[in-house]
């Protein structure tokens, strides 16, 4: 059974020694920069980054990285981002990516860090793996390119 579980002290060092495929590294940042990009994020009130390992039991299988930005000027909305999900390449094919997601789904329901309406991540077009899984959940693509990655959301 998938499960999320904090980024700690206790599991860092397993979560930097994941990886995925050789042919999927130019879709994802290693979990070392993502976890960077989140500590840079947090100190600068960027957002709120919320970084999780993923389980399968005990056996962490892969990382994810969710983050709420709160539109403080009213312009926009607020919104939860899927940032990064990457399954190790030792336990890919088990459909622990589209659990994790449904998890984390989950999570950003109870609204941990503040309303919001939608759920928004991004991906490069070229890779059918995630716009299949996104879509299966479904995220709908907007049209827009964002540094070169196609965004997608789902209405909460």
């Amino acid at each position: 059974m998938i499960e999320l579980r904090k980024i700690t002290e206790d599991n860092f060092n397993e979560c930097i020694k994941l990886e995925p495929k050789e042919e999927q590294k130019r879709f994802v940042a290693p979990n070392i920069r993502s976890l960077a990009e989140a500590y840079v994020a947090l100190s600068n009130n960027d957002c709120i980054p919320m970084t999780y390992a993923i389980y399968n039991d005990d056996i962490m299988v892969g990382f994810i990285m969710l983050a709420y930005n709160e539109d403080e000027d009213h312009e926009e909305e607020n919104v939860y981002w899927v940032c990064r999900l990457m399954i190790d390449k030792r336990h890919q094919g088990n459909g622990y990516g589209k659990e994790a997601m449904i998890k984390a789904i989950e999570v950003i329901r109870t609204f941990p860090y503040g309303k919001a309406s939608k759920v928004s991540l991004s991906y490069e077009p070229e890779n059918e793996g995630a716009k299949r899984l996104y879509a299966s959940l479904g995220f709908i693509e907007t049209g827009i390119i964002e540094d070169d990655e196609m965004v997608a959301n789902l209405i909460l």
